[in-house]
């Protein structure tokens, strides 16, 4: 039983709101979204933060349900896709990760770089050339996330690929947004 209470510790001294393992469907992101604003709602946090954070968790979760990929390890998933949210002094940190493919991370890598690359202005430019010329892709988006994600927080995506078995990989995603 003294694992609960390393676990709950451990929350506290990085500052954890919500954490979520597990399977993820639209009914389980929109719990977790009222769950987190419940939170920020209980703090007393200001309208105009709440929404970003919002827009941010929201466009995280979409791209792990849409993207996000199970790894079975001896017929059952022992990698889901997880999701943390937390809170260090002025800044709210959302932070996803999920098994993929790992003929994925070229073209996902590229991406991230160019967004991470832009200025205000420039993500903004991004994102109208995005509305103007790209379809809906057969998993739903437009590659639209990232950027919004971007210009939302106003900071620089973090992620990382750590290479698992099978052709796999577990792909992090940090977005920092601050309250000001």
């Amino acid at each position: 039983m003294k694992y609960v209470y390393d676990l709950h510790k451990s929350m506290r001294n990085e500052n954890l709101i919500l954490v979520y393992e597990g399977e993820f469907t639209q009914e389980i992101t929109k719990s977790v979204l009222a769950m987190a604003e419940r939170n920020m709602d209980s703090m007393g946090e200001e309208s105009t933060v709440k929404r970003k954070v919002f827009n941010v968790m929201v466009e995280c979760l979409q791209n792990i349900v849409k993207h996000g990929e199970g790894y079975k390890v001896e017929n059952e998933y022992d990698y889901n896709a997880v999701f943390m949210i937390g809170k260090k002094g002025d800044e709210y940190i959302i932070a996803s990760g999920n098994p993929l493919e790992n003929n994925d991370i070229a073209g996902l890598r590229e991406r991230l770089d160019k967004v991470n690359s832009l200025d205000k202005d420039g993500l903004k430019q991004l994102y109208k050339e995005i509305i103007k010329n790209t379809t809906i892709s057969d998993k739903g988006g437009a590659g639209l996330g990232f950027v919004d994600m971007a210009r939302k927080s106003g900071s620089k995506l973090e992620y990382d690929f750590v290479e698992m078995e099978g052709g796999k990989s577990f792909f992090s995603l940090k977005t920092t947004i601050g309250r000001n």
